[in-house]
């Protein structure tokens, strides 16, 4: 659908919507550019002050993503005209707080009466224009490394059939609970050339973007890929969220095997996530130091020169 907007040309900007990037850079000065993006959701945990600290944790990790600061927030809201006031006052708080602890200034926002309720916001953050980190920045011979554990989604969806564990659900919310900015530190000390944060579309459905902008092919090893506490038994019992099956239908058809992978944990690698970790191309040489400043990283695969595929699992 974007592809059918008119082209808009200014050299300001360094990042548009057509490598499907996380936000949108545009330059100021040689040494300032800003990067703009804007998230919002549905509830995710029962918890209304944890959903507003995890919507705003979701919303700040693009900027990381580009290698950028956050700044500046605007708040997004849509509230039952019914709703309990008292839970929307611990959502507002809950982002405010995740807010404050990522040094980000919450400026304002907008609100509208709606159903069902949604929360998030639209953030700005800047960037020296020579260290944006974008999609298409993977090289051949870049190593692939990723920051947090996969499985939200499916973990989310065992809660609402009231079979995940109290413990599962809680390192779950951790995880979503985690801004980005550590990792984002980390990385920015050493030479990464491309990077991406895991959300909605999955693991391999960022891969996929990450890829086809940088006109390479990923190499996956599977078994590598970090998985939350009770994700793969959950996933093995069934608890497959819809997302999960449109991001199989997206990035799907880009994916090879060269070996045989278990089905349940293949499918893990498409399930939707929620303030997820970034996943970097950087060269193999930078992996060590990348988990020493960061150890949550993990080593999960390579880049090669394109072959007939943008993704291949081992």
């Amino acid at each position: 659908m974007l592809g059918a907007l008119p082209k808009q040309s200014d050299p300001r900007v360094l990042i548009g919507f057509d490598t499907s990037d996380d936000a949108g850079v545009f330059q100021l000065t040689p040494e300032c550019a800003l990067v703009q993006t804007v998230d919002f959701f549905t509830p995710i945990v029962d918890d209304p002050y944890l959903f507003g600290a995890i919507a705003a944790a979701n919303s700040l990790s693009d900027v990381y993503a580009m290698g950028g600061v956050p700044l500046t927030a605007l708040s997004i809201l849509a509230w039952p005209r019914d709703g309990d006031i008292e839970d929307l006052g611990q959502v507002l708080l809950g982002g405010a707080d995740k807010m404050k602890e990522a040094g980000c200034v919450i400026l304002g926002g907008h609100s509208v009466a709606d159903d069902e309720p949604k929360f998030g916001y639209a953030v700005t953050g800047t960037v020296h224009p020579s260290r944006v980190l974008a999609n298409a920045g993977a090289r051949p011979g870049d190593a692939l490394v990723f920051t947090k554990a996969i499985g939200t989604g499916v973990i989310s969806t065992a809660l609402k059939r009231g079979a995940a564990s109290t413990e599962h659900m809680d390192a779950s919310i951790v995880s979503m609970l985690t801004l980005n900015n550590s990792a984002c530190t980390a990385m920015l000390a050493t030479a990464a050339h491309a990077c991406t944060d895991i959300t909605g579309f999955g693991f391999l459905g960022h891969a996929r973007e990450m890829a086809a902008a940088g006109k390479v092919t990923l190499i996956i090893d599977a078994a590598s890929v970090p998985l939350l506490p009770g994700a793969y038994e959950y996933a093995v019992a069934g608890a497959i969220p819809g997302g999960l099956r449109n991001n199989l239908d997206f990035a799907g058809g880009a994916v090879t095997k060269s070996r045989e992978i278990d089905p349940s944990l293949e499918l893990l690698l498409y399930d939707p996530q929620t303030s997820g970790g970034l996943l970097i191309a950087m060269p193999e040489s930078d992996v060590a130091k990348m988990q020493k400043l960061y150890p949550p990283a993990r080593r999960v695969g390579r880049v090669v020169e394109r072959r007939n595929t943008l993704l291949e699992l081992e």
